[in-house]
C-alpha cells in the first residue's frame, strides 16, 4: 500500500510514521508513505500557497495552482493515484473504506487542507474524494490523513502480529470489542472477572461475546442493526439487559 501526503506542514505527519506499527510496516515493505511539502510546488519568491477568498470573508483559501502542480509531479513518480481530500463535509470514513484503501492498487494521495479550506476547483478538477473522519473540525487535514492511513494499513495482511487480532477487533462483526484485562488480578480493589482466570475457554468465549453485545448496546446501539445475533441474543438486546 502506497500513500502520498501533500501538506503545508510535513512535521505534523513524518514523526508519526516513524513510530509503532506504521514504522514496522514500512520497514517490512508492506507500507510506503511519502510526505511532500506543498510549498515546493508554489511559484514566486515567497512560495505563496493561499490567498483571500472571492466574495469576502475571514481567513485564507489554499490556491489550486500549487496543488495541481504537485499532483502532476507525484503522479509521474507513482503512476495512477486515488486522490483523497480530508474534509468535514465528506462521506464518513469507516472500516469498509479502510479495507478498500488497504486493497487499492493505486497510490492514495491525501491532500491536506488548512485555513478556510481548499479552492473548490481542486476537488472538481482532480475528481478527488472528500472523506470525513468525524463530525468535528480539525486544524488541518494531516491528522485525518494519518487516521485513515493507520486504520487502512493495519488491515494489510502481515502488518499486525496475529491475524486473529483483526478478527476480534471492534466493528469486525458490527460489535464493539469486549473489555480486556491483564495482571495484576486485583488493582485498587477492582478484580478481573473470575471467568477469565477459570481456564474454561468455552465460558470465556461466551463471556466475551456477551460483553461485546452489551458494550455495543450501551455505546453504539445503531450498530446492532447490522450485527448477526442469535434469537437469544436478540431477546436480550430487546430487553436492554445490562450486566
Amino acid at each position: 500500500m502506497r500513500c502520498d501526503v501533500l501538506t503545508l506542514f510535513p512535521g505534523m505527519v513524518s514523526p508519526v510514521l516513524q513510530e509503532s506499527i506504521l514504522k514496522r510496516a514500512q520497514k517490512r515493505g508492506l507500507l510506503d508513505v511519502r510526505v511532500h511539502s506543498l510549498r515546493l510546488f508554489a511559484e514566486g519568491k515567497h512560495h505563496v500557497t493561499d490567498d483571500v477568498p472571492y466574495g469576502g470573508g475571514p481567513g485564507q483559501v489554499m490556491k489550486p495552482e500549487p496543488i495541481f502542480a504537485a499532483v502532476v509531479a507525484i503522479t509521474k513518480s507513482c503512476g495512477r493515484v486515488r486522490i483523497i481530500l480530508p474534509s468535514p463535509r465528506g462521506i464518513p470514513f469507516n472500516r469498509a473504506m479502510a479495507k478498500s484503501f488497504a486493497e487499492e492498487d493505486r497510490s492514495l494521495l491525501f491532500i491536506c487542507g488548512h485555513y478556510e479550506g481548499i479552492d473548490a476547483r481542486v476537488q472538481r478538477g482532480l475528481e478527488a474524494e472528500e472523506v470525513s473522519v468525524g463530525d468535528y473540525i480539525l486544524t488541518g487535514g494531516e491528522l485525518a490523513a494519518l487516521i485513515m492511513i493507520d486504520a487502512s494499513a493495519r488491515l494489510i495482511p502481515g502488518v499486525l502480529g496475529k491475524d486473529a487480532s483483526l478478527n476480534e477487533e471492534s466493528f469486525e462483526a458490527s460489535l464493539l470489542e469486549y473489555p480486556q484485562y491483564t495482571r495484576p488480578r486485583v488493582f485498587q480493589k477492582m478484580e478481573v472477572p473470575e471467568v477469565l482466570v477459570s481456564g474454561n475457554h468455552r465460558a470465556i468465549a461466551k463471556w466475551r461475546r456477551e460483553q461485546s453485545i452489551l458494550c455495543t448496546l450501551r455505546n453504539r446501539p445503531d450498530m446492532l442493526r447490522r450485527a448477526t445475533l442469535t434469537a437469544r441474543e436478540q431477546e436480550r438486546v430487546m430487553g436492554g439487559v445490562n450486566e
